[in-house]
């Protein structure tokens, strides 16, 4: 044995009681010797103390329950979600309920300002104007093939101006005007009584509503506009108001276009209808017999060019509320090819 090793030696002699005790803790290895544990002192389970994120740690400030908070969030949700949100817990369902926020997400959604006050709880009145339905869905079903959601507009008063071409007359119809002999004249009238507020449009195509023939393949374009609120009534709902003939004008002559407008009386002058007026901007070429629609805050229009024709026939309808009011709540304008 060399110096070093005696020196080894003897350094494990001074240990020597310790090495034994440690020994003797030790475990056994696959060749017979024994592995030492640490010597480092034992310790039992504790915390962590490095540290850490405040945003997963427990807040006792914050209130995940906030009403304005979660009003807040909803102003950006469509209707999908603040169903699915409102289904999370009695909480979430009593917020949800509240009329500012269906209010808020009604008006965002149809882009249109504050109108007044509403008669029906603004999440029925979002639900009608989103679910897909139009009013062929309630009469005539048989007749519709198609439509086309234009978009919503603000009737601020009570007359409204109807129009089968995109140019008015220099000397518009006045209000005390037999509507139905201005027709006639000028293919326009001012139609009185109507309700005020929003109004969705939509542009529909319908089968001939003259014969019940499946052979026959004659079609006409329909401006559908009606009251926000139209598919709440109960009168409409159970088919008690019905659509009444304002007047019709038969052009018995080639037509370059199957137009329609409603105005806003109260603003004719307003730059945005100058907009719905200036038909060069929008309604296409000759050649493109797509559809057309143009939408201003205070108005709607629509054009199609029609290809070789012998004319015309426009018919101006009108459905009113029952009551003592009697209140225009829906209009259509239809052109069918004669």
């Amino acid at each position: 044995m060399g110096s070093e090793e005696g020196e080894e030696l003897r350094k494990g002699e001074g240990r020597g009681g310790q090495a034994l005790q440690l020994s003797r803790r030790g475990t056994r290895a696959s060749g017979g010797g024994l592995i030492q544990r640490s010597r480092k002192r034992q310790r039992s389970i504790s915390s962590c103390n490095s540290p850490r994120s405040t945003f997963l740690s427990r807040h006792s400030s914050f209130n995940w329950y906030d009403a304005d908070l979660w009003t807040e969030i909803a102003k950006y949700l469509n209707g999908c979600d603040l169903m699915r949100l409102s289904l999370a817990n009695r909480w979430f369902n009593h917020l949800i309920a509240e009329e500012s926020i269906w209010m808020h997400a009604c008006l965002r959604d149809l882009h249109v300002p504050p109108s007044g006050d509403v008669s029906f709880p603004w999440k029925h009145i979002y639900a009608s104007a989103f679910d897909g339905s139009h009013s062929y869905n309630y009469r005539q079903q048989e007749k519709h093939i198609d439509w086309i959601r234009i978009g919503a507009f603000l009737l601020d008063s009570p007359v409204v101006l109807l129009t089968e071409n995109l140019t008015l007359p220099k000397m518009l119809p006045r209000p005390e005007d037999d509507p139905a002999k201005t027709i006639q004249t000028t293919g326009t009238c001012l139609l009185a009584g109507a309700r005020t507020g929003i109004w969705i449009a939509d542009l529909q195509l319908v089968r001939c509503p003259v014969c019940n023939l499946n052979t026959c393949e004659g079609t006409m374009q329909v401006l559908d506009a009606r009251h926000v609120e139209l598919f709440l009534e109960e009168g409409f709902k159970d088919g008690s108001w019905e659509y009444e003939d304002i007047g019709s004008h038969r052009i018995a002559k080639q037509s370059g276009a199957a137009a329609g407008a409603i105005f806003d009386s109260k603003h004719l002058s307003d730059p945005s209808t100058a907009g719905v007026l200036d038909k060069k901007a929008w309604i296409g070429q000759q050649d493109d017999w797509q559809p057309k629609a143009r939408l201003s805050l205070h108005a709607v229009a629509v054009n199609t060019n029609l290809q070789p024709n012998e004319g015309l026939q426009v018919r101006f309808q009108a459905m009113r509320s029952t009551g003592a009011d009697r209140k225009v709540v829906s209009i259509r304008i239809s052109q069918q090819l004669v």
